[in-house]
């Protein structure tokens, strides 16, 4: 019923950009909270029923344009064998990380439709409660990203240590990263299948690279999922840090790319040219300011993007201390913006 995401994807002319937010679907929000008290993390994400009822919360509660399925870029590599849990107040762990040749080799290429069906589940589930009311979004972490967490074992603000087994052990780790760019083209393609209207690759961390290093070790293989995946369905490219490259990810055939905060919108478009949709990119941290400073802000930033080609969002996730009527008034500026005249 609500097209203007998927309109916004395509480069139509649209009467105001449409909105969602990364992360729309968690931790700010109080329902979210008290099912994150009773279920721990992976048990949401592999609860159908639940991942449902996550994914449709922010689309009845602040009104997005877009739900994104509810789940995480680590079911990828636990599909792969490698035994990921979320540890609370640290986030993800491996017990036992991939730091030799050995373990690269054997690390499978999993049956998707097997190993994730209950992230299947979930879509078709979720598509029916949407009822249509709203586009739906899968997504996957970026091949560089998840042998991020795979090497390093855990989050980190360098990744030290997977830099150095990619530096070090070169060929075993484009063995490694190739392995899981074929994974996700399967599951993304499988998530197409089940029902998502568009997916968003994630290179949460391509930004710890240089640009060389992020085209040998990233880019390469982020355009492979994008070369598969585009006739399929929309592609949307999120890789924070990486303002460097959107010329050249502009090429690749997304529908759109998704920029962080660092970057102008006028340097954005510069980069990326006038043929693609941009994403963004409002500073989740300015979420704290009040309602009419957001408000402001919001009609600045839409006014500096243009209204065609441009879907609003954040410049990375929303982060779970901004209160729920700051996002409602985020998600109300955009809904209210009229042009200048």
């Amino acid at each position: 019923m609500n097209h203007l995401f998927l309109n916004a994807l395509n480069g139509e002319s649209v009467e105001r950009p449409p909105v969602w937010i990364m992360r729309q679907a968690g931790r700010y929000l109080p329902d979210f909270m008290k099912l994150k008290a009773k279920y721990d993390f992976f048990t949401r994400c592999q609860t159908p029923e639940l991942a449902t009822e996550i994914t449709v919360m922010p689309i009845d509660q602040i009104g997005t344009d877009a739900a994104i399925l509810f789940s995480d870029i680590l079911v990828v590599p636990q599909a792969m064998g490698l035994q990921f849990e979320m540890k609370p107040g640290h986030g993800p762990y491996l017990a036992d990380p991939v730091r030799s040749v050995a373990h690269v080799s054997a690390v499978p290429v999993p049956d998707v439709e097997s190993e994730l069906s209950y992230v299947m589940d979930a879509i078709r589930m979720t598509k029916q409660v949407l009822n249509d009311r709203v586009p739906l979004i899968g997504f996957a972490g970026s091949p560089w990203t998840i042998f991020c967490y795979s090497v390093q074992g855990q989050g980190s603000r360098n990744f030290d240590i997977a830099k150095s087994f990619a530096y070090t052990e070169p060929e075993a780790a484009h063995v490694l990263l190739q392995k899981i760019t074929d994974t996700t083209i399967a599951y993304l393609k499988a998530k197409v299948r089940s029902g998502v209207d568009a997916v968003q690759l994630f290179d949460s961390w391509g930004g710890v690279l240089s640009p060389a290093d992020w085209e040998l070790y990233s880019g390469r293989y982020m355009r492979q999922i994008v070369t598969a995946l585009k006739d399929d369905a929309p592609v949307i490219v999120f890789a924070k840090g990486c303002g460097h490259s959107l010329a050249d990810m502009s090429k690749w055939g997304a529908k759109a790319l998704g920029l962080d905060w660092t970057i102008t919108p006028e340097e954005a478009r510069s980069r990326a040219g006038n043929a693609i949709t941009l994403q963004g990119n409002f500073d989740p941290v300015r979420l704290m300011s009040s309602p009419d400073v957001i408000q402001r802000m919001v009609q600045e930033m839409i006014d500096a993007f243009g209204k065609d080609q441009y879907v609003v969002n954040l410049g990375h996730g929303i982060l779970p201390n901004i209160p729920v009527p700051h996002v409602q008034a985020f998600v109300e500026a955009v809904k209210s913006y009229t042009p200048p005249a």
